[in-house]
Parts: C-alpha cells; sequence; structure tokens
C-alpha cells in the first residue's frame, strides 16, 4: 500500500495523462476508430502517435476523451517540433484541436513559437486515415571524441558551465553565474560566453582544437530560435533578436576551430550514453526548466525537439500554470526550480517576493540537508511526479535508460527523487520499471557533465 500511495501524488491533484489513456484503451473495443496525430517538420521529418477510441463514445464522455486527445497532440509537438498538423478522426475531436493551433487559438504561444523557430506559418490539415503521413525521422549517430585540446560549454538560465578537456582528460571546470534573461543587450551574452572561454583556453596553453556546446532553448542548426535565455533580448529589443540569435556563429568565426552546438537536452542524452555506454536513453536535466534529449535504442539522435518543459504531464486543469506559455500541467511545472518555487509555499516555506528562483532552491536544498520534513515532501512530490512521467514518456519515446541530473538533483534530494521514483514506477507498472533503469550519475557529471560531453561532439580533422 506504501509504493501505491508514493506513485500517485494526490497532494496538488496530480492527474496523471497515462491513466486516463490506458483506461481509454481498455474500453476502446474490439473494433476500435481512431484519433490520428502527426506533426511534419523540417525536411519531411514527421511524428505521428495513434489514439484508439471507442466506435462510440458517451456524450458525458466526450470532454474528457477530447481533453486527452489535445493533450497528446500538444505533447508531440513539443516532444518531435513541427509546422504541420496533420489530424484525422471523429470532427468532434478534431476540429477543436485545429482550431487551438491558430493565431487567437487556445494554443497561440504554440502556434507563434513554432511558426518564429521555422520561418514559416503554422499549417493544420484534417485527412482521412488512409491519407495520414507515417513516422518518419532522420537519425544522426553523434560520436564522442577525445582526441586535441578541446572546450565545452553549457549554457543555462542562471549560470553556464565551462570545462577544457585535454586528451580526454578534464583540465579545466568552472561554473560562471549570469543572467541572461533579464538582458536586452545580446552583447552582454557575447561577452559573458568569450570570457569564460578564453579562461577554459588559458588552461590549455592557449591552443583550442575544438569547442563543443550544450544551450537551454532551440536551436535550427546553430542559430538561437526562441529561447529563454535571449527573451528579453526579443521581447525588449526585438532590433537585436538577430544578432542573439547568431551568438554561436559569431562565436564560430571568431575561434576558426570545428564548433558544434546542441540543445542541451540532447547533450543530457549523450551525457548519459557516455556514462552507461549504453544506447536508448532519456535525458532529463532539472535545472531553471526542464531540458530533455533523446538518443534511440540505435545509439542516434532523431532530430526531435524535445522541449518537454511544455510538453503536457498533468491533466488537472487547475495544476500550476507555466508564466511563458500560460498553459497548466507542462512538465517545467514538475522538473525544475519552477517545480519547487511551486511546491515550495504549499508545504509550508515563505521567501521574500525579490528573491530569484536559484536562491530559493538553494533555500530548500539547505533544508534538506537539516532533515526538514517541508523540504522531504518537495523532493518527495517530484520524484511521484517523475513515477508517472516515465511512464507517460515511454509512450512517446523507445527508452530503456532514464537520466536525471541538473541543480534541482544535487544534494540528498536528488536521492529521494531518484528512489521515489523507482518505488512509484514499480507501483505503476512492474513490467516496466524492469525495463527502464532511472539513475542519475555521480555529483561532478551531474554538474559538469553537460559540458563535457559537449566538448567530445567536434570532429577534429
Amino acid at each position: 500500500m506504501a509504493t501505491k500511495k508514493i506513485a500517485v501524488g494526490k497532494d496538488t491533484g496530480f492527474q496523471a495523462p497515462l491513466k486516463a489513456l490506458n483506461f481509454l484503451k481498455a474500453n476502446a473495443g474490439a473494433k476500435p476508430k481512431k484519433v490520428c496525430i502527426a506533426w511534419e517538420r523540417e525536411d519531411g521529418n514527421v511524428y505521428r502517435y495513434d489514439m484508439p477510441i471507442p466506435s462510440r463514445i458517451h456524450p458525458a464522455a466526450m470532454i474528457g476523451v477530447r481533453h486527452l486527445a489535445e493533450r497528446i497532440a500538444k505533447f508531440v509537438l513539443w516532444s518531435a517540433g513541427g509546422w504541420k498538423l496533420h489530424l484525422s478522426g471523429p470532427d468532434e475531436i478534431v476540429k477543436p484541436i485545429a482550431n487551438a493551433y491558430t493565431k487567437k487559438g487556445a494554443r497561440a504561444f504554440d502556434y507563434n513559437f513554432f511558426g518564429d523557430l521555422y520561418a514559416r506559418k503554422m499549417e493544420t490539415v484534417i485527412v482521412p486515415e488512409k491519407k495520414m503521413p507515417v513516422t518518419n525521422e532522420r537519425e544522426v549517430i553523434v560520436k564522442n571524441n577525445t582526441n586535441g585540446n578541446r572546450i565545452g560549454f553549457d549554457l543555462g538560465a542562471s549560470d553556464f558551465k565551462i570545462s577544457a578537456l585535454k586528451r580526454g582528460k578534464v583540465v579545466f571546470s568552472k561554473e560562471f553565474p549570469w543572467d541572461p534573461r533579464n538582458q536586452p543587450d545580446p552583447e552582454y551574452h557575447y561577452q559573458k560566453l568569450s570570457a569564460g572561454l578564453e579562461e577554459a583556453a588559458a588552461s590549455l596553453g592557449g591552443k583550442v582544437d575544438a569547442i563543443g556546446g550544450s544551450t537551454a532553448g532551440t536551436l535550427v542548426g546553430k542559430r538561437l530560435g526562441p529561447a529563454s535565455l535571449i527573451r528579453a533580448v526579443l521581447e525588449k529589443n526585438p532590433d537585436k533578436k538577430d544578432v542573439a540569435r547568431n551568438l554561436f556563429t559569431r562565436i564560430e568565426e571568431e575561434w576558426q576551430c570545428p564548433f558544434e552546438v546542441f540543445n542541451d537536452g540532447d547533450v543530457t542524452a549523450l551525457a548519459g550514453a557516455i556514462a552507461t555506454k549504453k544506447a536508448g536513453v532519456l535525458g532529463i536535466a532539472m535545472g531553471s526548466s526542464e531540458a530533455v534529449g533523446y538518443i534511440n535504442q540505435k545509439g542516434a539522435l532523431t532530430g526531435r525537439i524535445s522541449e518537454l518543459a511544455f510538453a503536457p504531464v498533468d491533466l488537472n486543469p487547475n495544476a500550476g500554470v507555466c508564466e511563458w506559455s500560460k498553459d497548466a500541467g507542462v512538465g517545467a511545472m514538475y522538473f525544475s526550480q519552477q517545480a519547487v518555487n511551486f511546491l515550495a509555499p504549499r508545504y509550508g516555506f515563505k521567501f521574500p517576493a525579490k528573491m530569484g528562483l536559484p536562491e530559493r532552491l538553494k533555500v530548500v536544498q539547505a533544508a534538506m540537508a537539516e532533515n526538514d520534513e517541508r523540504a522531504l515532501r518537495i523532493y518527495l512530490m517530484i520524484g511521484r511526479y517523475l513515477a508517472n512521467s516515465a511512464a507517460w514518456y515511454r509512450e512517446f519515446y523507445d527508452y530503456s535508460n532514464l537520466m536525471i541530473l541538473g541543480r534541482v538533483t544535487s544534494g540528498f534530494g536528488g536521492d529521494i527523487i531518484l528512489n521515489t521514483a523507482k518505488l512509484g514506477l514499480e507501483a505503476i507498472d512492474p513490467l516496466l520499471a524492469e525495463q527502464i533503469d532511472i539513475f542519475m550519475p555521480d555529483e561532478k557529471t551531474r554538474r559538469l557533465g553537460q559540458s563535457v560531453a559537449a566538448a567530445q561532439i567536434p570532429v577534429i580533422k
């Protein structure tokens, strides 16, 4: 009974979407219908998901079915990315979804975000099932390299990490505080990162053969898309948005060496693959937001955007609301500093209004170090969320290793999250718990692993 209680998370009214989906599948009947959802992105890449539904749905149940289908459509978008939505199914389910992804629809944030990211207007089509596209994703094998003098950086919202490697051995690792989200001048971002790179280069005697990067936010090639790191520039200084988005191109031109940069979630997954020497890795970095990356069972990246910070994990319409997207129940509110900030007041913590999220997390971590029951409840709840979401994520990602890291998992609280998630997943689905290894790397790798992994990506010719 104790493990079942761990898996639920009723304290905040958490409603696991997988529970609703499994109920729907179990009651779909011998000849179910389908709601087919496919998002098409660049170069003809497509990810499709089919949701079975009963051939006849009671009117009282239709609201719940429609809500679940809408949440899945949004999850697939933020998992795979896309500029064109293909839908098939009953009009009363798919038409509201289509209407949501318009300039003034319920998903206007998503509509604008991806229109900006892909530099094209989002489209939606409703077609018969036989005309629905099938999943088609280009796989890219990324190998880690250790030759030469390398620098790796990992850009977060409250600090960035830089490591220097000499023939695979780490000779320099340092965290640099910064506040990029509140800086409308893109020169701030450039100067801060450049200073860190110069310090790392000094540890290599000034000889740098390659630079690899990990960054929060979205990327199209080496160009930043909409990202919290440059949010102030985009909103307050839009004339400089191209300068901000070309930050990495500018760095590459200055250093004149092999240079690669990936979304921090993908580098998280790569770090997990390096640490475990396994494929099928879903990496979750719990920092200022939730950063997720995926390496499939073949050891390849699939080109998915994997911005699960905005992907739904809770069906409760009264769940915590993301301050950026204004949507409820999305990942950032459960697996980041935002999650700690959301839960802490409910369990008795009080913070000064002007205290930032990183400082609030430090208060909770210090309390946890003193065995404060209020902090314990926060980490237990995040672990419960993770148990449910590990099973939910498996619906869309074929993975066997779930690695968690990031500042929220530092210290004893991270161990509580990990152990609670394992017990919770076992209670939810014992068979699935046997198939998924939830783990954390050691403390050094958790805090500096992404920069080290990023350094090993570029190929020195």
